[in-house]
């Protein structure tokens, strides 16, 4: 088996080169929430990871710096939402920073815990959130479902080479 010319020259690892190494990979898309307060907040999530069935948990990261972080480093709870190819726009929506991200165009509920819980998704979970893990300038959160619900059907939406993306047949 020979190697791909493109693949043959090693490079030191970077911020870039991690970067669009994972633009190569695609992922699943999450909405994560919380409540800060009174206000509801929430992120666009592709880190999102099944970790163990007994007890349900998963896992997904969060950067330090980000406008969520404050509220995620101190609730109890998130909801966890599994994105349909029929929310791109809303996947981009709780990624732009300064978004107004639970505006009139967001359909939500105050749902479990007081954990803010959107419509439409294709899966959702609220999750007691049980470590903090750093992980560089992120932190990698473990959470254990406690209550959900899922749609019968629907297609996820993905993210790929910088865009949410549909699968296709």
């Amino acid at each position: 088996m020979t190697a791909s010319p493109a693949l043959s020259t090693p490079r030191l690892a970077t911020p870039d080169l991690l970067r669009s190494v994972f633009r190569q990979h695609a992922a699943g898309v999450a909405v994560i929430t919380a409540a800060q307060g009174s206000r509801p907040v929430g992120f666009t999530a592709t880190s999102l990871a099944s970790v163990s069935a007994e007890p349900p948990m998963l896992s997904f990261g969060i950067g330090t710096g980000s406008s969520c972080w404050p509220a995620v480093s101190e609730t109890e709870h998130v909801g966890v939402h599994i994105l349909g190819e029929h929310q791109q726009e809303l996947a981009a929506t709780f990624a732009r920073s300064g978004a107004d991200r639970f505006g009139p165009a967001t359909s939500w509920r105050a749902g479990p815990e007081g954990v803010p819980v959107l419509d439409g998704a294709l899966a959702w979970l609220v999750c007691r959130i049980v470590a903090r893990v750093p992980a560089g300038d992120h932190r990698i959160v473990l959470a254990q479902a406690v209550v959900g619900d899922r749609a019968d059907d629907g297609r996820p939406l993905l993210y790929h080479h910088g865009r949410f993306n549909a699968l296709r047949d």
